[in-house]
């Protein structure tokens, strides 16, 4: 037996852990972020981790060319080492800053996990053991299937199943909200979390995952990024920027000899040196984009972890952003997750207020929110006030699944409301007769997709009560903003398909699946991804892991069942199906930033061709000095200024990297012609400036 003293809690509050881990994920640099990432970029230096990204590795061999270059004049007492020397410089600084960009993006992860570890610690559990018998163990000690008890003020030991009981529990160590919530045995709200607290009541707790395994461990891999792997876009674009830099490289190789043939040929110039051509190199392939594709990717993922996603790899981010069809569930996605009275619909001959204050009556005791709802529509509508529910003579009658019906006795008068044919029983049982108006009002709120309560004092009927699933405000609005990206919003319900339509219509969906089984949702799934479509889906139960496995895009609410978060590729730590559109827009925004950044980079090379290839080849060459359109000063200061600003555009656009470039839903013809407007045209035009100033500042130190 182990005594709770022997294993001192180490207390840091849950809920402070998750604040230090939404500080984290700000895109705030800190002093401390950037040291470490600056170490990171001398330690991505080794050959054997940059050769993983071939541009780099090129700039980095052509630094190491340069600076041998660089020895072997200096040691030979040649001219021009001062220049070699700074070409070699600056070579060195551009691989550093390519470094850098992949660096920072890993600190913020790294920083992230840290704040998580935090939030671990060492807990007693209470084992059951045969015959009930409690043993106090340390949560290390815990495997998987075992059974623990957790009690009020406990905190839950590992990840697992409420197999008994029900109690609210604490989880802001896992989402940061202070709201409590419950979790029950059975159904798709009994997965709890190791390291969240139990508020009251007890529960008891199947263990699922072994030591090192659990939630928050694999949590804190993925924040650290130890598992992300490039997504088929990026190999794609890796193979074309990596492409380019050969085609490039064979093109600068081959200058030298022909430079030498042409110098023999007309006896005047120079070939240019081997560092003049590594400059050239440098500056003709795709370096900026080189540098930060990689921190584009790792940002994506830090993007979707500030609002509380954890996406289980690159490929699911990407994957989001390519998203065609929107799977959506209705109750508490597409409407707020509970029926609300809307409308008091009396028969002939009754007041619509005495039909109000005999329902506001008859649902004082009932603490559904439908019956919360009925109370309060009764004081809107006709400012009637809630009765005192303890007045002695007063007998309430609780909902029963058998009679579905509610209601109180006083003052001689029996009140109840419930299903129109469980209330028309109640009046016939005390010899009265239900009008057939009330048949039909009950029949027209069906028709809308509401759900009628009846109302009856003693033998009379009163009237009927609108019930319906109120779509949440502005999701017209957001189901238009996704058909404006592209994407076909279809809305998965278990209701009879009346009820489902009329909230479809309501919400503005393109589609909906009424009575969907999970045979059905796997169905509508593969039969789009046989269309050639992406499909997003969220959900939360053992019913819904099929669908999400199926998915490109699973969301696995953090509540629903350890099933279901094994199933899909992302984990809404705040259980909010919603969600999903924002993880579409952050996909969307992750392939933007990339097209932006990759339309910048290949258009900046312009300027920079400008800039170097006729100081470059002026000597040997003399037409070509009428392209130096900007004026350089010398062809040294030309080539200088060129590496320079190449090294320092990769630092400048560091921040863009990490935030993503703003997103808005557009087409692909306008978000095309956005692209090329700003980020081809802009690439074009910044380098020239650029590198103007940076030319008259080396001849103004007389660096060149």
């Amino acid at each position: 037996m182990v005594h709770p003293d022997d294993f001192p809690l180490r207390q840091q509050p849950l809920a402070a852990a998750h604040a230090g881990l939404a500080r984290q994920s700000r895109p705030h640099l800190d002093s401390q972020l950037i040291a470490g990432a600056v170490a990171g970029s001398f330690r991505k230096i080794n050959p054997a981790t940059l050769i993983r990204n071939p541009v780099i590795f090129v700039v980095e061999a052509g630094a190491a060319l340069t600076t041998a270059f660089m020895i072997r004049d200096a040691i030979a007492g040649v001219g021009g080492v001062a220049f070699e020397f700074q070409i070699a410089i600056w070579l060195w600084f551009t691989v550093l800053f390519a470094n850098f960009a992949e660096a920072i993006a890993e600190a913020r992860g790294k920083a992230q996990a840290d704040t998580l570890r935090k939030s671990k610690s060492s807990v007693i559990a209470k084992l059951v053991g045969e015959g009930d018998r409690i043993e106090l163990v340390p949560s290390s000690k815990l495997r998987s299937a075992d059974m623990v008890l957790c009690e009020a003020g406990d905190t839950i030991p590992g990840d697992g199943e409420v197999i008994e009981g029900i109690a609210t529990v604490d989880e802001s160590v896992i989402t940061g909200e202070s709201a409590p919530v419950i979790r029950e045995s059975g159904g798709d709200r009994s997965a709890v979390t190791g390291g969240t607290r139990v508020l009251s009541d007890c529960i008891r707790v199947r263990i699922t995952a072994n030591p090192g395994e659990s939630f928050l461990d694999r949590m804190i891999a993925l924040v650290e990024g130890a598992e992300r792997r490039k997504t088929p876009n990026e190999i794609a674009l890796d193979i074309l920027i990596a492409g380019l830099s050969l085609i490039f490289l064979l093109a600068v190789v081959t200058l030298l000899p022909f430079s030498a043939f042409t110098v023999a040929a007309v006896g005047a110039g120079a070939p240019p040196t081997v560092p003049v051509l590594v400059a050239l190199l440098v500056c003709l392939i795709p370096t900026t984009i080189g540098g930060l594709l990689s921190a584009i990717g790792i940002a994506g993922m830090d993007r979707l972890v500030r609002y509380n996603v954890l996406a289980m790899s690159g490929r699911a981010v990407e994957a989001a952003g390519d998203v065609n069809t929107l799977l959506l569930d209705k109750t508490g996605t597409i409407t707020l997750g509970n029926r609300q009275a809307v409308a008091f619909l009396p028969v002939s001959g009754v007041a619509e207020r005495d039909l109000a204050d005999a329902a506001q009556l008859a649902s004082l005791a009932d603490e559904t929110p439908e019956g919360r709802s009925i109370v309060v529509l009764a004081k809107q509508r006709h400012n009637l006030r809630g009765r005192d529910v303890r007045e002695p003579q007063a007998r309430f009658i609780p909902f029963s699944a058998y009679t579905r019906m509610s209601g109180v006795d006083m003052d001689g008068v029996e009140l109840r409301k419930g299903a129109t044919d469980a209330v028309v029983q109640f009046v016939r049982e005390h010899r009265g007769k239900a009008p057939a108006e009330l048949f039909e009002l009950s029949e027209r709120v069906a028709r809308s997709g509401g759900t009628p309560l009846a109302v009856a004092d003693g033998s009379r009927t009163l009237g009927i009560i609108h019930l319906k699933d109120v779509v949440k405000g502005g999701i017209e609005d957001r189901v238009s903003e996704l058909r404006a990206m592209g994407i076909r919003t279809v809305m998965v319900t278990g209701d009879n398909p009346l009820t489902a339509a009329a909230i479809a219509e309501e919400a503005g969906v393109d589609d909906f699946i009424a009575q969907a089984t999970p045979r059905e949702k796997l169905e509508y799934i593969r039969k789009e991804q046989g269309r050639g479509r992406m499909v997003a889906m969220a959900g939360d139960g053992t019913n819904d892991a099929p669908a999400l496995a199926q998915a490109d895009v699973g969301l696995a609410m953090n509540t629903g069942t350890a099933a279901a978060k094994e199933a899909g590729n992302m984990v809404d730590l705040d259980s909010n199906p919603t969600k999903l559109i924002e993880v579409v827009r952050i996909g969307k925004q992750l392939l933007i930033t990339r097209g932006a950044l990759t339309t910048f980079s290949i258009a900046n090379d312009v300027a920079k061709y400008f800039a170097i290839i006729p100081a470059l080849f002026t000597v040997t060459y003399p037409a070509l000095a009428a392209l130096n359109i900007m004026g350089l000063h010398s062809p040294r200061s030309a080539i200088l200024a060129a590496v320079i600003f190449n090294a320092l555009i990769i630092i400048a656009l560091v921040p863009l990297a990490l935030r993503g470039v703003a997103y808005r839903p557009q087409g692909a013809a306008s978000l095309l012609r956005r692209n090329l407007l700003i980020y081809g045209l802009g690439g074009v035009l910044a380098p020239f400036p650029g590198i103007w100033a940076i030319d008259r500042i080396i001849t103004l130190l007389h660096l060149a």
